[in-house]
């Protein structure tokens, strides 16, 4: 058999030697070339066809199981009821939602933080949450415990202190709304750096205490009272620039407030408060003693308008009648209008000012000596009359 009919029956070209098959014998070969090319091409493209189907069969189920898991990931554990028992729980100053919701899972509150977290996102209200104590129930729904969490059901135990309270009255309010023993008030008002108190104020708390509204609760201390009346003032003077504005007045700050107590305690009403301020700094800027009856009756722990003679002799650095500028520190707790009017004095020329109808809260004002003297006078006279 020669090389032409081995090509016949084999349909092959012989590459290597040049030569192509030709005639009706090479175009048959050709055609069946082609039909085992088709049938081995056919073969290449079903199986990564059928390939394709079968993963996309393997991850269209992979995917439907995944979408199941993910469902059951995200749906975050939940009680369904309302909960039995109580806990009270402390929401913190500055905390955030995402904390406050770990501490209602810790706490067998909630069933999981990311409930908690999804109902307060839900009620738009993760920005309103305040700090203080509030009662909720154990193993309860987060809705449920978002509106428990709302600052009007806080647990509010509050006082007062009103302008002009000196640290003995702070602390028998204190002692009587809270129930806490004064000795243990008295101790806590003196530890300066518990209390976060500037140096100037050589750990008396006096002054530092912002008379105002507070909330308590049954876990605070006696320090954290304190504290929190103390970093009040520091927030109500940091608004109004107590540092510069003193600065400006060739004042510290601790001697502003040294001059507002003496503003809070003389002044018959917040009207006053500016011309008070006046005669303080006038009596300063012409080296004359202050002569302020209120600071003579701190000296003597005791209260009043009009210090007697004997009183007049304590040796007291407190007793402006004997020792000339101001005293040491403050002598109240002044309220705001006290500070503002120590840092802004209503222009004048006064030197004197006497207090002529206490009970009508009537003070008046004079730059001349027998003017004052007609004033006092006046003073007697209404006050031996009652």
């Amino acid at each position: 058999m020669n090389d032409l009919d081995m090509d016949f029956l084999t349909g092959s070209d012989d590459e290597g030697s040049g030569r192509r098959s030709r005639g009706s014998s090479g175009r048959s070969g050709k055609r069946g070339g082609r039909r085992r090319r088709r049938r081995r091409n056919r073969g290449g493209f079903l199986a990564p066809m059928l390939a394709l189907i079968i993963l996309v069969g393997v991850v269209g189920g992979a995917g439907y199981y995944g979408y199941v898991w993910l469902s059951d990931v995200m749906v975050a554990d939940d009680f369904p009821g309302q909960g039995s028992g109580e806990v009270v729980i402390e929401i913190k100053e500055g905390q955030s939602a995402t904390e406050v919701a770990q501490t209602l899972e810790e706490k067998g509150v909630v069933a999981s933080a990311r409930a908690f977290t999804n109902a307060i996102g839900d009620a738009g209200k993760s920005s309103s949450l305040q700090p203080g104590e509030y009662k909720l129930r154990k193993g309860m729904s987060a809705a449920l415990a978002v509106g428990l969490l709302d600052p009007q059901k806080r647990i509010q135990n509050r006082f007062v202190i009103p302008e002009g309270y000196r640290v003995s009255d702070v602390i028998n309010t204190i002692a009587k709304e809270t129930g806490k023993p004064k000795s243990e008030l008295l101790k806590a008002s003196r530890d300066g750096e518990a209390l976060g108190l500037p140096a100037p104020a050589k750990g008396k708390a006096e002054g530092y205490l912002f008379p105002a509204a507070y909330e308590f609760t049954d876990r605070m201390s006696a320090t954290d009272i304190f504290a929190n009346m103390v970093e009040r003032y520091e927030k109500e003077v940091s608004a109004i620039d107590l540092e510069g504005a003193a600065k400006k007045l060739g004042f510290t700050p601790h001697q502003i407030l040294t001059i507002a107590s003496i503003v809070e305690a003389e002044s018959g009403k917040p009207s006053d408060m500016g011309r008070v301020a006046r005669v303080i700094y006038n009596r300063l800027g012409i080296n004359m003693h202050l002569r302020m009856d209120s600071t003579v009756m701190y000296a003597h722990n005791t209260k009043g308008i009009a210090a007697t003679h004997k009183q007049l002799e304590i040796k007291s650095p407190y007793n402006t009648y004997k020792y000339q500028g101001l005293p040491p520190g403050p002598i109240t707790n002044p309220g705001m209008n006290a500070i503002k009017a120590a840092l802004n004095p209503t222009p004048g020329p006064w030197i004197f000012f006497v207090t002529t109808d206490p009970k009508n809260a009537i003070t008046k004002f004079t730059e001349h000596e027998s003017e004052f003297n007609q004033f006092k006078a006046e003073f007697e006279r209404n006050w031996n009359n009652g």
